[in-house]
């Protein structure tokens, strides 16, 4: 499986640690709440491939600041059906490293991603965007590695909670590029 990148970063893997990120412009969210709704909900499949995701944090503008924003997100995954969880899932991509990663590196995540896939039928979904970037690959094999153990009903709890995470990142990433993504 090859990886696939949303426009302008990897898969799963932030561009910069968190506490060296610029906050969302407000001008992003304004441009959010007032984008025609076929375009906000094209936008919001970019950060969480869930239709029904997206329709409903599109019905919900506009969203008086950031934090309603990352709420009704929140509220919106929490209540995915697993039908909805299955389409989120067929649509992410697994981790990529960066390409200075040894090819080493390359073949351990390659085996340990067909192993996972394999035992749970969808792409290993973990959000590193709280790790130091020297750590993500460390994070990302010992992710793979200690969620084989899961049951099925498990992993998809906590790849469901992976998926929110990555979904509200991506938010703020969409709207601090003052919306286009």
């Amino acid at each position: 499986m090859t990886p696939t990148h949303f426009p302008g970063r990897v898969a799963a893997i932030p561009a910069l640690p968190e506490q060296t990120r610029t906050p969302p412009s407000p001008r992003g969210l304004r441009e959010f709440n007032t984008a025609p709704t076929d375009e906000a909900r094209r936008l919001l499949l970019s950060c969480l491939r869930s239709l029904s995701w997206a329709h409903r944090v599109a019905a919900h503008r506009p969203y008086p600041d950031l934090g309603s924003l990352l709420a009704a997100s929140d509220e919106a995954a929490y209540d995915l059906s697993p039908a909805d969880l299955s389409e989120a899932l067929a649509g992410e991509a697994w981790p990529a490293l960066p390409d200075e990663t040894y090819a080493a590196a390359h073949t351990a995540l390659s085996a340990a991603h067909a192993a996972y896939e394999a035992r749970f039928g969808h792409s290993f979904v973990i959000y590193v965007g709280d790790a130091p970037p020297g750590e993500y690959l460390d994070r990302i094999l010992e992710g793979i590695r200690s969620r084989l153990a899961n049951d099925p009903e498990e992993e998809r709890v906590v790849a469901a909670e992976e998926l929110r995470r990555h979904a509200k990142d991506r938010l703020v990433q969409l709207l601090r590029g003052a919306v286009g993504p």
